[in-house]
């Protein structure tokens, strides 16, 4: 899925007809984020896993940090773990009042990712980012937009109808003008971006063969099936 990802942006980046981005969910869920069975269920080795993993999380948050365009996010319920991390990365997020956000990291013997340990403290402050990327903290959509994470919030029933036309709005605009516009206000951050991205990857590499991260992952399997 990350590299379908980065793929489909790489596509949208090189398309003259795409003029901005938007990512949503389906279902209940804008994401549930990363699927856990992946750490228990891989063919190989841990080191094999965990160094696949790396990489392929490397490639889609540097397409992501790279995109040109507008990347929109349509926050249609929960966003969990990863899901929530991205936000940090689009230029606008619009979420349903229903939606609530969270980053289990440090519950999961994990550690940020999506350049969250840069994004979170400079949107929120580093406070606020903490409770999110320390302590596990789930903050509501309203909450998540007072913390500069979420763009605008809308009630649910009325989420889809008010969202989109507005995006389709946007897509109308000049293209290059939106290009260059998000180029002049990203071009100091981009840089930063990737070494972030770099030594987030290196830490989870070490996380995901550590012990304690196994623990915590049979743990959380454990409780969740009872």
């Amino acid at each position: 899925m990350y590299l379908d990802f980065a793929q489909l942006l790489k596509d949208a980046a090189e398309d003259q007809n795409t003029t901005l981005v938007a990512v949503t969910g389906t279902g209940d869920y804008f994401s549930s984020g990363n699927d856990l069975t992946n750490f228990t269920s891989f063919s190989g080795s841990i080191s094999e896993a965990a160094e696949e993993g790396k990489r392929n999380l490397k490639i889609f948050v540097n397409s992501l940090v790279d995109f040109p365009k507008p990347n929109i996010g349509v926050v249609n319920g929960p966003a969990v773990g990863i899901a929530c991390t991205i936000l940090g990365l689009m230029d606008a997020v619009y979420a349903t009042d229903r939606g609530w956000f969270q980053t289990p990291f440090s519950a999961l013997g994990q550690s940020p990712e999506a350049c969250s340990s840069y994004t979170f403290p400079k949107l929120m402050g580093s406070l606020k980012a903490n409770e999110m990327l320390l302590f596990n903290k789930k903050i509501t959509a309203v909450e998540a937009c007072k913390l500069g994470l979420v763009t605008q919030v809308f009630q649910d029933a009325n989420f889809q109808s008010e969202v989109w036309p507005k995006i389709k709005e946007w897509s109308e605009l000049p293209i290059n003008s939106l290009v260059y516009n998000k180029q002049l206000s990203r071009q100091f951050d981009t840089e930063i971006l990737h070494k972030v991205n770099d030594a987030e990857c290196e830490r989870l590499l070490e996380r995901w063969q550590s012990e304690d991260c196994m623990e915590a992952i049979m743990k959380f399997f454990s409780k969740n099936s009872k």
